[in-house]
């Protein structure tokens, strides 16, 4: 055989591969992407419950305004952050204050036995288990990716056309692992 077949074969091969990678990898990336908005909408369905929450446990509790205030705050800077380097600590202190909440509600029966306080509670619930799927999928995808971009010889792909590793969406505390406790 001439070879000239087999350079030619051999660039062929290359070509093949050097597709095969970049769509790969062109999957992935998307799949990160749509992992990303699943967490960020059920972290949307929690921000939009906050504000219901407070005015049904402000009447209860006056004087605890800075649990309030600070909740508020937390809020803000959770519905502000964007990606998960930046939403990770925005939202454990988001969780943390959320807790704190509902701590306060425990201590006043005729709130805890109220009809407009058990659904928001039952609510709170379903979306900290939505949002730990949501996170896994996530968490999952970056896996995927990160471990396509460090291979060899994806990782040569990768580099020559720019894709790069994703932030894992991370939980830094223990206790936030842990969907907040709600007794009805």
């Amino acid at each position: 055989m001439n070879p000239r077949y087999w350079i030619v074969a051999g660039v062929i091969a290359l070509g093949i591969g050097f597709l095969t990678i970049f769509n790969r990898l062109i999957r992935l990336k998307n799949q990160v992407n749509e992992a990303w908005s699943g967490v960020d909408v059920q972290l949307k369905r929690r921000h939009d419950l906050v504000p219901t929450l407070v005015e049904c446990v402000r009447g209860y509790q006056v004087h605890e305004k800075g649990l309030f205030d600070d909740l508020a705050q937390s809020r803000a800077r959770a519905v502000e952050a964007r990606g998960a380097s930046s939403a990770a600590p925005a939202e454990q202190d988001l969780g943390g204050r959320l807790r704190a909440l509902v701590a306060l509600a425990e201590a006043y029966p005729d709130l805890k036995a109220g009809q407009n306080f058990s659904e928001l509670s039952r609510n709170l619930v379903e979306i900290e288990d939505h949002l730990q799927y949501a996170r896994r999928f996530y968490n999952g995808s970056v896996r995927d990716l990160n471990n396509l971009v460090e291979s060899f010889p994806s990782r040569i792909v990768a580099g020559m056309c720019g894709f790069a590793r994703a932030e894992f969406f991370e939980i830094e505390s223990a206790t936030e692992r842990n969907t907040p406790e709600v007794r009805l």
